[in-house]
Formats: C-alpha cells, sequence, structure tokens
C-alpha cells in the first residue's frame, strides 16, 4: 500500500494560534467545499468532517483525510422482485461522528446524507472565523443539545469583521432542519467564489478612486506651479463607484429526495 507524504498540519492545529482572517477562511473552505462536491459526486459521505481531518499543507493546499466512517449513498433501487436487497451497515439509532460538529440528524441517531457534511463544514467555517466551536457545552450532553436548540452566537460578536454574506453562508449551512440548508457543497462553494468576486470588484475600485485623487492632486500641483488657476469642481474627486452581482445558483448540484431547493440568498 502506498500513502500520500504530507507535510503541514492539521486545521486543529492552525486554530490554536487564533481565527483565520476571512480571505484564508474562504480559501479554505472553498478547497474544503470543492472536495467535498467531489467525494457526493461518487456518493460519498464523510460523516466525520472536522479541523482534526482537514490537511493543511506547506503550499496551502487543503485535504480531506479519514473517510473511515465515510457511507455509501446507495442510488435508488428499482422497485419490484428484481430489486437487490441491500442490508444497511448503519442501524437507525446509532449516533455516528464527533460531539460538536454532528449535525442534528445524527444527533438522533438518524441517517445521514451530504446535507449532514454541509452542517458539519458550516461548524468548521465558523470556528476558523470566530476562533471559537460553533457548539460546545461542558459535556457532550451539553453540546449535543446546543446542537439541537440553539443558534450559534452572530459571528460580528466574536469576529472584527465579518462580511455579511460570509455570516449567510456560515447560518445557512448551519440550519437545523437539513431541507432548509445547502443541499450539496457546490453552492456554498458558488457563494463563496462569489463573496471572493466582489470583495476583489470593490478592492480594485477603492484603487481606482484612489489613484484617481491622486491624479487630481498631481494635476492642480501642477497648475498652481504654472500660475494657473485650479478650475473649480463639483468635489475634489468622483466617488467611488461600489457594485455588486447576483450571483446565479450552481448549476449540477443534485438534490436529496424529498427536499426542496433552497438559497443563501
Amino acid at each position: 500500500m502506498v500513502s500520500e507524504l504530507l507535510e503541514g498540519e492539521t486545521l486543529r492545529e492552525r486554530l490554536r494560534s487564533g481565527p483565520l482572517s476571512s480571505r484564508k477562511a474562504i480559501d479554505y473552505a472553498l478547497q474544503v467545499a470543492r472536495g467535498l462536491a467531489a467525494a457526493h459526486e461518487k456518493g460519498i459521505v464523510h460523516r466525520d468532517l472536522k479541523p482534526e481531518n482537514l490537511f493543511i499543507t506547506n503550499d496551502g493546499r487543503v485535504k480531506i483525510l479519514d473517510f473511515g466512517l465515510a457511507k455509501l449513498m446507495m442510488p435508488e433501487a428499482p422497485s419490484g422482485a428484481d430489486a437487490p436487497t441491500l442490508h444497511a451497515v448503519t442501524e437507525p439509532g446509532l449516533i455516528m461522528g464527533t460531539v460538536g460538529y454532528m449535525s442534528p440528524e445524527q444527533v438522533r441517531g438518524q441517517a445521514a446524507d451530504q446535507r449532514s457534511d454541509i452542517f458539519a463544514f458550516g461548524a468548521i467555517l465558523y470556528e476558523m472565523i470566530s476562533g471559537k466551536r460553533a457548539f460546545h457545552g461542558e459535556t457532550s450532553a451539553d453540546t449535543m443539545s446546543a446542537i439541537l436548540k440553539e443558534e450559534v452566537p452572530e459571528l460580528s460578536e466574536t469576529a472584527r469583521s465579518v462580511p455579511p454574506g460570509l455570516e449567510r453562508i456560515v447560518r445557512h449551512c448551519l440550519e437545523k432542519s437539513p431541507s432548509q440548508r445547502f443541499h450539496c457543497p457546490a453552492d456554498p462553494a458558488f457563494d463563496l467564489e462569489a463573496l471572493t468576486e466582489i470583495s476583489a470588484t470593490s478592492k480594485s475600485g477603492a484603487q481606482a478612486a484612489v489613484q484617481e485623487v491622486r491624479g487630481a492632486e498631481s494635476r492642480r500641483r501642477l497648475a498652481s506651479g504654472a500660475g494657473a488657476r485650479a478650475p473649480r469642481a463639483g468635489g475634489r474627486g468622483r466617488p467611488a463607484s461600489w457594485w455588486s452581482r447576483a450571483g446565479t445558483r450552481s448549476p449540477g448540484c443534485s438534490t436529496p429526495a424529498g427536499s426542496a431547493s433552497t438559497s443563501a440568498r
């Protein structure tokens, strides 16, 4: 057997030094979402996603580790006498996962699907941004109760500056009801990508405004040095134009049976 040699540290080790910047958290979250999407496309649900199972290499790549509790989601079997008989590997009522990152349905011992991974993904993203666990109690029972009944604190209360769009993505992942969450990792990945594009556009717009103001000041200084009177305008420089685009839903996201499509927007 050949294993990949990875050099770096787990996300848990990285978080010991404090929360990540929004930019870095989004970068890591995008990689995790894409990795989950690839696994889910093969019908594999991780069921034990947590910072200990995310490895960050020295060059910034994120690897999803330990599929020991992974479950293969079987495609819908044909009805009738010719349908194959399948035996469930996980019995109803058996709790699978790590306390603090389990979805409400896992806490109840119910069946887990890709939306359970998305709940854990949301808890990890919350922790990357805030530096605090989304659900944490004095005992495992207290933590499970929090997962079932309590809402996580606003990220604006636990972090210095969090884009509202990022807050909405986290909360959409952490919905108590599976039907109210994103239905596949491609959806939060799409929204995270849109968030980075808006941020980049805003940054470039601000830089352009600064350059325009500096250019105007330079022209005024040259005109003054030549004995000319600077023309009076309505203001010292035009304000920067800020805009954002409303993204569309990510294509190709399969919806679990019996659920309705939802969006963070």
